[in-house]
């Protein structure tokens, strides 16, 4: 591929982006009249809310030579990503969805695709900026990409691979099944979140993916490699363990060979492929609650937790503090309608993680939050 925006920056994500259509009111997709546009997708949501945190951010992906391939790049462009390696596809459509109001785990909730074929579909090892992918000091991916195409698979076990230099490489399991055609899927993405440095899966997802029904100690026997895996636990809080084990047994009933990759501190540069396996005493796992808040919906919360989570990462902070700024940065996103929210500001984030237990737990989120606290500090400000 011709050029590269291969200029450094903390944080590249990869994956397909799609227009997303908001209904204006609640109800069956068959009877809602008029829709908001919006945008919406699991990578670009993380470097939308890093760059909004502050961070320099870029995202890379394929879309289609057409408006909504317009509307999606300007718009992550305005949080302040770099979007300069998003390709242009003239044969292959932008994906876009519809979904109705409310919470995603309501029965009546309905999410309608229509991404097959789209362009990002066709991204490739051949076709996709590498330099540019590469230079960053974390790498997010998400099984989403793996899930697309064969192409796209080609591409994250090319990513994933160690070689000297690679970024530290952020996973989010994001097993989608529907999105599956062939039955490997869930085989692909352990492998895949074993070659990663920092792991997000929820606990219902390792469940339904991998049959693992023992919780976060469980889940950590089977992925042991990672230095960091955070296994979220939906409204109850988040666990998160760090220090890579031994190379671990297959899980039952799979064919998959224990794959042992070298893994490396957070923030650190991954040793070249020749490296040995290292194996670090495992350390005692780190549970936070999560917040309390008044939730409007559920999609894009997942992908607000990771980006608060690098975000804490990238600062250097304790790993509790990470994962308290992984559900306030969800918590902005649950109180509101669509994918993306604006975060707290870094001052009322840091506030509000420093709190003491007793007070963490009392605290309860409203919509709105998150600009309350923005308003009164440019009130206060001279």
């Amino acid at each position: 591929m011709k050029g590269s925006a291969a200029h450094a920056v903390d944080v590249v994500a990869l994956g397909e982006s799609m227009v997303t259509f908001l209904p204006r009111r609640p109800g069956r997709l068959a009877d809602v009249p008029s829709f908001d546009r919006a945008i919406g997708g699991a990578e670009s949501n993380v470097a939308c809310v890093l760059a909004a945190a502050g961070h320099t951010a870029r995202w890379v992906g394929r879309v289609g030579a057409d408006g909504f391939g317009d509307h999606l790049v300007e718009r992550i462009a305005a949080y302040g990503v770099d979007v300069s390696a998003v390709s242009r596809d003239p044969a292959r459509p932008t994906g876009v969805y519809f979904r109705t109001a409310g919470d995603r785990g309501t029965v009546a909730h309905e999410v309608a695709y229509y991404r097959a074929g789209s362009a990002a579909s066709a991204m490739s090892v051949a076709n996709v900026d590498l330099p540019a992918v590469r230079a960053g000091r974390v790498l997010h991916l998400s099984g989403i990409t793996a899930a697309l195409s064969a192409e796209c698979r080609a591409l994250m076990h090319t990513l994933t691979a160690p070689r000297p230099g690679r970024p530290v490489l952020s996973f989010d399991v994001n097993h989608r099944p529907a999105l599956w055609r062939n039955p490997e899927g869930p085989l692909e993405l352990l492998d895949l979140a074993r070659r990663a440095d920092i792991v997000f899966v929820g606990e219902d997802e390792a469940e339904e993916a991998w049959g693992i029904t023992g919780g976060p100690d469980a889940i950590r026997a089977a992925l042991p490699e990672p230095g960091v895996l955070v296994v979220k636990q939906g409204e109850r809080g988040a666990t998160a363990f760090e220090g890579a084990h031994a190379t671990p047994p297959a899980l039952p009933g799979t064919a998959l060979p224990a794959t042992a990759l070298p893994a490396t501190a957070p923030l650190a540069a991954a040793p070249p492929a020749t490296a040995q396996p290292t194996h670090r005493a495992p350390t005692l796992p780190t549970f936070a609650p999560a917040v309390k808040a008044d939730v409007v919906a559920t999609t894009g919360a997942g992908d607000a937790f990771a980006a608060g989570f690098l975000s804490g990462a990238l600062r250097g902070l304790p790993l509790r503090t990470r994962l308290r700024l992984g559900h306030l940065f969800a918590a902005a996103t649950l109180t509101t309608p669509g994918d993306l929210a604006t975060p707290p500001t870094r001052e009322h984030a840091d506030r509000l993680t420093a709190l003491d237990d007793t007070a963490w737990g009392r605290l309860r989120l409203a919509p709105g939050w998150t600009q309350a606290e923005r308003a009164t500090e440019e009130a206060n400000t001279p």
